[in-house]
C-alpha cells in the first residue's frame, strides 16, 4: 500500500517519492478516498488524473489526451472544448458540458458545432443534467406563437419541424424557423399579456444563430416547452422594429433591434428571478 494522509477535504498519496492529491473538489475525490481506506491499489494512481475521468465517464466517445479532447477519436477545437479542460482542472461541473459536447457533434451544421457554446456562454443560457439548454421564447396570452397562432406552446409540448425548412444562412436575420433566444430577447414578444416561456432545446437541434439583434435568437428544428417564467402585462411598442420579413414562427424577427442599453439591468434582475424561480430546478434534477 502507498503511503497516505486523509482528511475530510483532502486525500495525498506517495508513490515512488511522489505526492498524488486530490481536494473535495475532485471530479473522483469520493472515490479516491474509499480507495484508500479500504487501501485498494489498483487503478488508484489513475483516478487521480482527471483526463482519464473524462474517458471513464464518457465511455470512449470523448477522450482528453495531453490537453487534447477528441470525440470518437478526431480532435475538437472550439470554445466549448477550452471550457471543459477548464472545469476538469477546477474540479467543478463538467459532466453536463461533456454531454453537451456529445449533441452537439451530433449537429450536421458545422457553424452551430462552431459558435454555439460561445452564444449560450455570452447570452447566459444554462446547460441541463442531459446536455441539452435552456432559452427564452415570448408567446401570445392562449401560448400560441405571434405570427400564426397554430403552434400550441403550452407547457410540456414538444414542436418539431424538418430541419431542411429551417433557414441555416446566419446572415438572414428573419427567415422560416422556430425561434428561441436570451431573456432579454424574447421578453419583448411576451409583452401585453402575453406568456414567457423556458424552452429546451437539444444542441443537435440548433439550425443557425442569426447575426442580427447581437446574436440574441437561434432557430431550431425542435424544442420542448418546460415552464412558465413570468405573464407580462406591461405592454412594449416593437413597431419601428418591423422589417417586413416573415418567419414560419414569427415571435422572433427584428422587433427587438433598437432596445435600449437600459434593458441591461432589467435582464440581469429577470433572468436572475427566472433561474431562481424555473430554471434552477431543471438544472438541479
Amino acid at each position: 500500500m502507498y503511503a497516505y494522509t486523509v482528511t475530510d477535504t483532502s486525500v495525498t498519496v506517495f508513490s515512488d517519492g511522489k505526492p498524488y492529491m486530490a481536494t473535495d473538489s475532485h471530479p473522483n475525490f469520493q472515490e479516491i478516498k474509499e480507495r484508500v481506506l479500504r487501501e485498494e491499489t489498483d487503478g488508484l494512481l489513475e483516478l487521480f488524473d482527471q483526463e482519464q475521468a473524462v474517458i471513464d465517464y464518457t465511455d470512449g466517445n470523448i477522450s482528453v489526451t495531453h490537453g487534447v479532447v477528441s470525440y470518437k477519436g478526431e480532435p475538437v477545437h472550439n470554445v466549448l472544448v477550452d471550457k471543459i479542460l477548464g472545469c476538469m482542472s477546477e474540479g467543478v461541473m463538467y459532466k453536463r458540458l461533456i454531454r453537451f459536447l456529445d449533441k452537439l457533434m451530433d449537429n450536421p451544421s458545422r457553424r452551430s458545432v462552431n459558435e454555439l457554446y460561445r452564444f449560450l456562454e455570452h447570452k447566459n443560457m444554462p446547460i441541463t443534467p442531459e446536455g441539452d439548454f435552456i432559452a427564452y421564447k415570448g408567446v401570445n396570452s392562449n401560448f400560441t406563437d405571434k405570427y400564426t397562432g397554430k403552434f400550441d406552446n403550452s407547457v410540456g409540448k414538444t414542436l418539431e419541424m424538418s430541419r431542411n425548412t429551417v433557414c441555416d444562412d446566419a446572415n438572414i436575420g428573419c427567415s422560416e424557423g422556430f425561434h428561441a433566444g436570451s431573456y432579454d430577447y424574447a421578453k419583448g414578444y411576451a409583452s401585453g399579456g402575453g406568456h414567457l416561456l423556458a424552452v429546451q432545446i437539444s444542441p443537435a437541434d440548433v439550425v443557425s444563430v442569426p447575426h442580427d439583434c447581437d446574436c440574441q435568437k437561434l432557430r431550431t428544428t425542435k424544442y420542448k416547452v418546460v415552464g412558465v417564467v413570468e405573464t407580462i402585462i406591461e405592454t412594449e411598442s416593437t413597431d419601428d422594429y418591423y422589417d417586413g420579413d416573415v418567419d414560419e414562427d414569427y415571435d422572433d424577427n427584428d422587433y427587438s433591434e433598437g432596445y435600449d442599453s437600459g434593458r441591461e439591468q432589467g435582464y440581469d434582475e429577470g433572468y436572475k428571478q427566472a433561474k431562481e424561480d424555473l430554471v434552477k430546478g431543471l438544472l438541479d434534477k
